[in-house]
């Protein structure tokens, strides 16, 4: 049984999180979990990763990619031209629209169907603004001491 949690405390006390929490949010609506098709996603470097997707059945021409800003969603639209009699179907045919949430600055960088896996290779590229950098410290002449004026008068214990 799932609760729905609040988080509208955090919304409140948190400054450039709003995607996180909607993102929270959203899991938390979730109501159907279609696990159709299968797909793997692997981390083939420090900032490569691959999904692997299982499309048996599927050409190149019913599949489609596309990204969004933070979106990649991968459907698939079988040709309704057959006109087969079937008396036993266990590769599954049906439509299916696959939604990936994707962190800031990742990009698709290839794609390809072999052998009924269809994948996916992606790059999380940090732009060069936002990469860390090294501030030099330089060194700089004294401050002149600044003469300290006093503010109260010493008072005497009676």
């Amino acid at each position: 049984m799932r609760t729905n949690r609040d988080f509208s405390p955090l919304f409140r006390s948190s400054i450039g999180f709003e995607r996180m929490l909607n993102a929270l949010e959203a899991a938390g609506r979730a109501e159907t979990i279609d696990n159709w098709p299968p797909y793997d996603i692997v981390k083939t470097g420090e900032n490569d990763y691959r999904i692997a997707m299982a499309v048996a059945g599927f050409s190149q021409d019913e599949l489609a990619i596309t990204q969004e800003q933070n979106l990649l969603m991968v459907s698939g639209q079988k040709a309704n031209g057959e006109d087969v009699q079937y008396l036993h179907r266990g590769i599954a045919g049906r439509s299916f629209q696959r939604r990936f949430e994707l962190a800031d600055h990742v990009k698709v960088v290839d794609a390809g169907l072999a052998n009924g896996l269809l994948t996916i290779d992606l790059k999380h590229e940090i732009p060069e603004e936002m990469k860390p950098r090294q501030i030099e410290i330089q060194t700089s002449h004294a401050m002149p001491k600044a003469e300290l004026k006093q503010i109260e008068a010493e008072t005497k214990a009676a």
